[in-house]
C-alpha cells in the first residue's frame, strides 16, 4: 500500500420577493498538497473547539504589524488543507466578481481575500472592492476582526456588498475582506470560506447567508443539504474534481431513499450539535460518555471524527492490533488490511461508515507499518474544557460522505438519509458517477472541474444548465460516491 499523500484538516440587486425552488449548487473536491501531518489536523481542530488557545495573535500572521486596531475574536473557521475540501462559487459585487469558498456548517462567518492581502499566495484570486458600485466598508472600532483557525487566523475589515450563490441574491450582505491570513492557509483556486452555522457564533455578528435567505422567505423550505463524494486517486494540488451538491433552500430527492431522520438540535442553536447516542465497532456497541461529553458538532469543514479521550481509546480498543501512534499524539494505528466498521447513532438509526473512510494510510513516510485511523483523541495535551454547551465530539466528511445530510433552520435541527443507489448508496461501497455530471432535481446542473493550470478566478455558475443523461452502472468513473458499507482500505 501506497503511503497517504494528503494533508488532512478536512456565497445591488433586488431581494427575490417569491419563494424559489432549490438551488443545487455542484461541489468541487480538491486533491491535497501535501504529506499527512496527522499532529499538526489534530492541533486546528483542539484550538478551533476550544480546548486550546492562542497566546500570541500577532505571531499568526507572518507580516510586520497587525496595521489596524484589531478586534481579536476566538471563533473558529475550518482550515481548507483538509484531505476533502468541499467548495462552490459564490459571486460578490456590483458587476459580480466570482470565487470558490469552502461551504463550512462548523463556522458562521463569510470572507474572502482582497487585493490588499499582504501575504496572500500569487495564485489566489483576490476580491478587488475598487471594481464594485455596491460596496461598502465598515469604519469604527470594531470594523477590524480576526477571526481564528486551529493553527492560524485571517484579519480583514467588515464589510457589504451584493453576494449570490446559485439564484439567490442579497443585496447588503456582510462578510470579512481578509487582507492578511496565516501563511499557507489558503491553496488553488480557493478564496475564502462561507460559515454555515448560526449567527450566535459569527464573528463578524453578521446573519450568515444561508440564515438570511431563510428569514427572508426565499427558500421552499428553511434547510440546506449536502451529497459529498469521495475520491480515493487524487494525487496532486490542482486536481479537482466532482465533489457532490449542496442544495440551497430544500434536498434534491434523487440522491436520497427513504426519509430524512431528523434530530433536534442540542441547545440554542450555534453550531450544528447533536447528542452522539452510540458507537458500534467491529459489529459490537461500544460504552460512549452520555450527556455533555457527547455534544456533536456536525461539521462540513472538517474531514476526520475527534473525540474525548476515553471515548476514542474505547473504540479503538475493539479493533484487533490497534494500537496509540508513534508519532501522531491522539491518534491510533491499526494493521492496514483490517476493515474498520464503524456505526455511529443520534438517536434513531446507526449509520455505517465506509471502511475507506476510516482508514486513512500508512503514517510512515516510508509507506511501511501500520495504517492511521479517522477517529482521534480531540482532547489530547488539553487541559482546557470546551466549556458548556460546546462541541466535545466533531463529526466530520469521514462520516458526511457516507449520508445524505439536511441542515434545517425551523425546527432547527439535523437529518440524515440513506444515500440513493445513483449517489452510491445500497450497501454496495462507492458508487461510479460519470465525470462532470450529476442527477437532477427541480434545476438541473453539471459538475465542473478545474483544468491543470490554475485560472485568474474560477468560472461561475449558471443554473439551469443542460442535462446530461447518463447511466450510472455502465459509465466510466473518476470520482465516487460516499455510500457506506464498502470494503477495503484507503491507500491514497
Amino acid at each position: 500500500m501506497a503511503p497517504l499523500t494528503f494533508a488532512l484538516p478536512l456565497l445591488l440587486l433586488p431581494v427575490i420577493s417569491v419563494v424559489a425552488e432549490p438551488i443545487h449548487v455542484p461541489l468541487s473536491r480538491r486533491a491535497p498538497s501535501g504529506p499527512l501531518n496527522l499532529s499538526a489536523e489534530a492541533e486546528k481542530l483542539r484550538y478551533r473547539y476550544g480546548f486550546k488557545k492562542h497566546d500570541n495573535l500577532k505571531e499568526l500572521f507572518n507580516v510586520g504589524r497587525i496595521g489596524k486596531r484589531a478586534s481579536s475574536v476566538g471563533i473558529p473557521v475550518v482550515n481548507q488543507g483538509g484531505d476533502a475540501s468541499y467548495f462552490g462559487s459564490v459571486s460578490i459585487g456590483t458587476p459580480a466578481q466570482t470565487f470558490n469558498v469552502i461551504l463550512d456548517t462548523g463556522s458562521s462567518d463569510l470572507w474572502v481575500t482582497d487585493t490588499t492581502c499582504q501575504n496572500c499566495d500569487r495564485v489566489t484570486p483576490l476580491f478587488d472592492s475598487s471594481k464594485s458600485s455596491s460596496f461598502k466598508a465598515s469604519s469604527g472600532f470594531n470594523s477590524d476582526i480576526v477571526i481564528h483557525y486551529g493553527s492560524g487566523a485571517v484579519g480583514g475589515t467588515l464589510s457589504s456588498d451584493t453576494v449570490t450563490m446559485g439564484g439567490f441574491t442579497l443585496p447588503s450582505q456582510a462578510f470579512l475582506t481578509a487582507d492578511r491570513i496565516t501563511d499557507g492557509l489558503l491553496d488553488g483556486s480557493v478564496s475564502g470560506i462561507m460559515g454555515l452555522a448560526f449567527d450566535t457564533i459569527a464573528s463578524t455578528q453578521a446573519t450568515p447567508f444561508w440564515q438570511k435567505l431563510a428569514q427572508d422567505g426565499q427558500f421552499t423550505d428553511p434547510e440546506m443539504a449536502f451529497w459529498l463524494t469521495r475520491v480515493t486517486d487524487a494525487r496532486s494540488q490542482t486536481d479537482e474534481r466532482p465533489g457532490g451538491v449542496f442544495t440551497l433552500g430544500g434536498t434534491n430527492t434523487t440522491l436520497f431513499s427513504g426519509d430524512v431522520e431528523f434530530h433536534d438540535l442540542t441547545g440554542q442553536p450555534s453550531f450544528w450539535l447533536l447528542t452522539l447516542s452510540g458507537v458500534t465497532v467491529q459489529g459490537k456497541s461500544v460504552q460512549i460518555t452520555s450527556g455533555d461529553s457527547a455534544l456533536s458538532a456536525i461539521d462540513t469543514g472538517t474531514t476526520l471524527i475527534g473525540g474525548p479521550s476515553n471515548d476514542v481509546a474505547a473504540i479503538w480498543a475493539a479493533v484487533p492490533g490497534s494500537a496509540p501512534s508513534q508519532f501522531n499524539q491522539g491518534f491510533f494505528t491499526f494493521p492496514c488490511n483490517t476493515d474498520v466498521t464503524v456505526t455511529l447513532s443520534f438517536g434513531g438509526k446507526a449509520w455505517a461508515i465506509n471502511t475507506q473512510d476510516m482508514n486513512l494510510g500508512p503514517e510512515s513516510p516510508t509507506g511501511n507499518g501500520p495504517c492511521a485511523g479517522a477517529i482521534f483523541d480531540l482532547s489530547q495535551g488539553s487541559n482546557i474544557s470546551p466549556g458548556s454547551g460546546n462541541p466535545n465530539w466533531v463529526v466530520g466528511d469521514t462520516f458526511l460522505k457516507n449520508v445524505y445530510s439536511v441542515f434545517r433552520m425551523t425546527p432547527p435541527s439535523v437529518g440524515f438519509a440513506q444515500l440513493s443507489t445513483f449517489a452510491g448508496g445500497s450497501g454496495s461501497g462507492a458508487a461510479s458517477v460519470p465525470p462532470g455530471t450529476i442527477p437532477a432535481s427541480s434545476t438541473p446542473v453539471v459538475l465542473t472541474t478545474s483544468s491543470p493550470s490554475l485560472p485568474s478566478s474560477p468560472p461561475a455558475i449558471s443554473p439551469p444548465v443542460v442535462t446530461i443523461t447518463v447511466d450510472p452502472s455502465t459509465a466510466p468513473g473518476t470520482s465516487t460516491a460516499g455510500g457506506s458499507g464498502g470494503s477495503g482500505s484507503a491507500g491514497a
